[in-house]
């Protein structure tokens, strides 16, 4: 059944449970493979209905609640309660136990900014209030409440909301990768403009079957993961992001025994399965019902995709399933997605005309990169390039940063007018055109293809030469068999005024038979050759020490800024 239109997601989900309250909406894997537990709409609707009674007990409309949950079904409710309460969630990943002086401060941070009331959990995670508290006293004056000990009997006492279009449904909290995270200001009317956008690319339906294992508190987990299935009425089976991390045949074994038509991930977790899953595991796979394959949230790799091709062919996968898109919290989730149906669009340059912001074919001899696009600018959206320094809309041929507006773009960030006026309310100088929002991306248009470089506060310039971190961070990776994938961090520092290369790499440091002379001596001389750089340093790191945000983006900032406290776990 295809919703009608609706003003907000109240609206959305209280007709799917009256129309359709038998109809499975969210599976969990338990263990990430057999273990299920499952809600239909109408078990979902009371349970919704009993947690936002509760919330209105607690608080007054337009409140902040932060949401501590691990993944599962409680999230889900918890976050669909606090609009049924016109309450503004504010998801965030509960703090590791294990790794409390790592984990505790992000969050501590978004509870102020946020200015929360409340923190919805679960009781288990209730019962370790006081082990957080005692490190984070700032938290105690939060009202604490087990959402999955909210009698249902309740439910019959919510009152329903004046929640319109405009409304603030849920403050997304950006992942902090160059700075620390700022609350984008999500309206009911923005995720419901993006949510129209992805299906018409996707081409989803009642019919569709979807499995994610993408953080549940992050945007793309969130939106793509648990609100597009409610959209558009299709099931989802989900699973923790751990479980796929720790094996990643577990995602293509669900994708293939259900039967999934839509799922996808960062580039990241194409290139885990291509590593870690056996030839005997892929012989037990049928991925020929997987339409969309779609790869965002960082960037797109034409090796990792034709490897995954490679590898996954023999099981059904198909080369024009995968759909690289690009987005970012401030877009809601997403900006633009290569076309359903259509191969993805890549473009060989030349890399040393790159490093200067333009856009060429190769020359016989020179660097060669192949570039992926992301899209084209969507239905009532625009994309335009931008000189970030002069705010002259960029010739074609010019790398520059991406401007974006459209009914997706956010409302701006919490309580934070400056930072709103400067990103969200930008205006082309030579026309007065907008208002855009400022990405902070860098990248260009070919053809109305967009193509997506690297990111302004990320970018280095060494010698006078731009040069992307993460290009010279897969040159580490490929450099020696012991550095470990998706774990290495590119930045600079000023050594006596001059802008020098810092390599910082996790490495598997259970061989036996390593010797760290040949590995940081690989390194060195690859990065010559690709790069034409002399790394000033390389750290090798122990493994799982790389500073990273919750959704997992590398923060090469605060890479940097360990490197200059000299607090990075060395091996």
């Amino acid at each position: 059944m295809t919703a009608p239109e609706f003003s907000n997601l109240v609206e959305l989900l209280r007709w799917r449970a009256e129309q359709q309250p038998d109809r499975r909406a969210y599976t969990f894997l338990a263990d990430g493979e057999t273990e299920e537990i499952h809600l239909t709409y109408g078990e979902l609707d009371r349970r919704v209905r009993a947690i936002a009674a509760a919330l209105q007990d607690l608080s007054a409309p337009g409140e902040r609640a932060l949401l501590l949950y691990p993944p599962g079904l409680d999230y889900i409710a918890a976050f669909f309660g606090c609009l049924y309460a016109g309450v503004i969630a504010v998801p965030v990943y509960p703090p590791d136990p294990l790794r409390l002086n790592r984990t505790l401060p992000r969050l501590q941070t978004i509870a102020r900014d946020a200015r929360a009331k409340i923190a919805l959990t679960t009781g288990a995670i209730l019962e370790m209030k006081d082990l957080l508290l005692d490190q984070a006293e700032d938290l105690r004056a939060l009202h604490w409440l087990a959402t999955d000990h909210a009698a249902k009997e309740t439910a019959g006492s919510w009152k329903e909301p004046l929640v319109t279009r405009d409304s603030i449904a849920f403050l997304q909290y950006t992942s902090g990768s160059t700075a620390s995270p700022k609350g984008v200001m999500i309206s009911h009317s923005n995720l419901l403009n993006n949510l129209l956008l992805i299906r018409l690319v996707t081409e989803t339906s009642s019919e569709s079957q979807m499995v994610s294992w993408l953080p549940q508190y992050h945007d793309m987990g969130l939106i793509t993961g648990i609100l597009l299935p409610c959209y558009d009425g299709f099931p989802v089976t989900l699973m923790s992001p751990l479980d796929f991390l720790q094996r990643p045949f577990r995602w293509l074994q669900a994708v293939s025994r259900t039967r999934t038509t839509h799922s996808g991930g960062p580039n990241f977790a194409y290139d885990l399965c291509i590593r870690k899953i056996a030839d005997a595991q892929k012989e037990t796979l049928d991925l020929s019902r997987w339409k969309v394959a779609f790869n965002g949230a960082e960037t797109v790799r034409h090796e990792t995709m034709k490897r995954f091709l490679d590898a996954f062919a023999p099981c059904g996968f198909r080369y024009e399933s995968f759909m690289p898109c690009y987005g970012l919290a401030e877009a809601t989730v997403g900006v633009s997605w290569n076309g359903k149906h259509a191969q993805p669009v890549t473009l060989e340059v030349d890399a040393a005309a790159l490093e200067q912001n333009k856009v060429g074919a190769p020359s016989g001899g020179g660097r060669r990169q192949t570039l992926v696009g992301c899209g084209m600018e969507p239905q009532n959206h625009k994309i335009v390039i931008v000189d970030p320094e002069t705010l002259i809309r960029c010739p074609p041929g010019q790398v520059g940063e991406i401007w974006v507006s459209g009914p997706s773009v956010g409302q701006g960030y919490w309580n934070r007018p400056q930072e709103t006026e400067e990103t969200f309310k930008a205006s082309l100088k030579e026309t007065g055109e907008g208002p855009f929002l400022r990405t902070g991306d860098l990248g260009f248009l070919k053809d109305g293809e967009l193509f997506v470089t690297g990111r302004i506060k990320d970018l280095l310039i060494i010698g006078g030469q731009n040069h992307y971190p993460q290009d010279i961070e897969q040159t580490v990776e490929q450099s020696h068999s012991a550095i470990r994938s998706g774990c290495c961090a590119a930045f600079a520092v000023d050594i006596d005024g001059e802008e020098r290369l810092v390599i910082a790499a996790e490495v598997d440091g259970s061989r036996s038979s390593l010797d760290m002379e040949t590995v940081i001596g690989d390194i060195k001389q690859a990065v010559a050759q690709e790069h034409g750089l002399t790394v000033y340093k390389i750290v090798p790191l122990k493994a799982r020490s790389l500073p990273k945000t919750s959704s997992g983006k590398i923060q090469r900032y605060a890479c940097k800024k360990g490197f200059l406290s000299e607090s990075l776990e060395m091996m």
